[in-house]
């Protein structure tokens, strides 16, 4: 494969997400991990490495074993709006070259191997092309870039400290040269045509509706890279859309995946970490004295199917579990985190183990709740609703606060009466349906509805 080769890929709109139905041996067909890397997963801007659960499934239903790979959590998520200037819970580039760089010599020290894979979202591919171009390259062998706006989300001579600015200090110092990228490492970006809200030529998705961002949809593109244009997957698709991990697979592993479904395991481990948004800003900070109850719950009804099958308290390290459930069950985790609202989050059955399962209380309630019996939040945390590209369904219509076009939305607000507590909702999207509970609102209480895909 030559490098710079640019493919339109069709067909990688909204698919079917089916879950293969293979059980204990399933794995003996495909190739071993011996002669792949370990891979570093490293999400991007707000977000944490439990977004990458369904990759690391699909990883590991490719004889990928778990302890090779790794997702990077990073303290905090959130950029700074200037990259020189501190802000509380957030993050400049510097911080995050830095933790990254303990997380590859981290991965390195576990498996024995003398280089990594690195697979960024977004901002994620901010800190690898950091970490490679400032002294990290001989530790590197791959980088793909999921969606990183390499030449900036706007281009311009306002917030030239802007990390995200393409004229800005950071990304002149990442793009000088002919080639953008660092010898010795093979690179692949991953691009949308079109339907990233981060490389669009007009800047109404950044709040400046008419200003042009100096920005197409090539954004992403680097010189000397392998660029490749994955159809109409939008902006988290682009890292974690099944046709995304077809081509990271491939281009790690040097090989076509022997499947993109997710194998089941017979039974299923689960634990993760609650964090929490002090003054609004998403972080991955611990919270202690968070509890966590798990409820088994009907797929039809959403109503709980006997009492709790785990409940604790967090301690200083925010972790709760672990807790063993079956692959078939659809569940409610319930938490009560301090100064937050009790939330209900509703989930689809999980097919495989995983010790990424964070959570973080909703948002609170707001001003526009304040006549609401219950609120109801339907939240696609690896991916947007795109209408009329995909089926998005609350309740049976589609949701009034979903924009057209481009997709620009991951959440969906529903606000009942009081009459209706207790209801029944159905969150649909494509092929995943979710049945939640409305919960009261005045008792401080949300349910999100968790999409898995």
């Amino acid at each position: 494969m030559k490098l710079s080769r640019r493919m339109i890929l069709q067909g990688a709109g909204s698919l079917p997400f089916a879950v293969a139905s293979l059980r204990k041996g399933a794995l003996a067909q495909a190739a071993p991990d011996g002669e792949v890397p370990p891979i570093l997963f490293v999400h991007g801007n707000g977000d944490y490495d439990a977004l990458w659960i369904t990759t690391l499934w699909r990883m590991e239903s490719n004889a990928i074993a778990r302890d090779r790979m790794m997702a990077i959590n990073f303290t905090d998520p959130l950029a700074r709006t200037d990259d020189k200037v501190e802000e509380a819970n957030r993050s400049s580039t510097e911080d995050q070259r830095r933790e990254l760089a303990a997380a590859i010599a981290e991965l390195k020290r576990r498996t024995g191997a003398p280089r990594v894979a690195l697979v960024g979202s977004s901002r994620g591919g901010y800190a690898i092309r950091n970490v490679i171009k400032n002294g990290g390259a001989g530790d590197v062998s791959h980088a793909v870039l999921c969606g990183t706006p390499n030449h900036g989300v706007f281009a311009t001579d306002d917030q030239p400290n802007s990390e995200f600015n393409g004229r800005g200090a950071f990304l002149r110092g990442l793009n000088e040269g002919e080639s953008e990228v660092t010898p010795g490492v093979a690179f692949l970006t991953l691009r949308s045509d079109g339907m990233d809200k981060y490389a669009q030529p007009d800047g109404r998705f950044i709040g400046k509706p008419g200003m042009p961002t100096g920005i197409t949809a090539e954004g992403p593109e680097l010189k000397g890279a392998t660029n490749l244009v994955l159809g109409a997957l939008d902006h988290r698709e682009l890292a974690f859309h099944p046709r995304a991990f077809r081509e990271i697979y491939k281009f790690i592993a040097g090989r076509e995946p022997v499947r993109i479904a997710i194998v089941p395991e017979q039974s299923v481990r689960l634990g993760g970490l609650v964090t929490g948004t002090p003054g609004g800003v998403p972080t991955n900070r611990p919270v202690a004295g968070a509890t966590v109850e798990i409820f088994r719950v009907d797929p039809d009804t959403g109503e709980r199917n006997g009492g709790a099958v785990h409940s604790a308290k967090t301690g200083a390290d925010g972790r709760w579990g672990p807790v063993q459930v079956d692959p078939s069950w659809s569940l409610e985790f319930v938490l009560t985190s301090p100064d937050a609202p009790t939330t209900h989050i509703y989930r689809s059955p999980f097919p495989r183990s995983s010790d990424l399962v964070h959570l973080r209380p909703a948002r609170p309630l707001g001003p526009a709740d304040k006549d609401a019996g219950a609120v109801l939040i339907m939240s696609r945390p690896r991916g947007y609703f795109g209408l009329p590209r995909d089926v998005v369904l609350l309740d049976g219509k589609e949701p009034a606060d979903v924009k057209p076009g481009v997709p620009t939305d991951s959440t969906a607000t529903l606000r009942l009466p009081a009459s209706e507590i207790g209801r029944n909702i159905v969150a649909q999207f494509g092929e995943e349906r979710i049945v939640a509970r409305a919960w009261p609102a005045a008792e401080n209480r949300i349910a999100v509805a968790e999409l898995t895909y």
